[in-house]
């Protein structure tokens, strides 16, 4: 659940910074923030939700 939360943080802050330095619309922001809402929906949730835990890992053991 941390990472979730970490990783929401962070793509919310990406966003936000997108927006603010105006290198993405208001409507590429609401698309983007709609895709995110309908995928976590779908079957594909679980697999996103691997891939970020599988990249997470790999970064936390390169790190070390």
């Amino acid at each position: 659940m941390v990472l979730t939360m970490s990783a929401l943080a962070l793509l919310g802050l990406f966003l936000v910074l997108l927006l603010r330095f105006k290198s993405l619309g208001i409507g590429a922001a609401l698309v983007a923030v709609l895709f995110g809402f309908y995928l976590a929906k779908t079957d594909a949730a679980d697999s996103v939700d691997q891939i970020m835990t599988a990249l997470s890992d790999a970064i936390r053991s390169f790190a070390n």
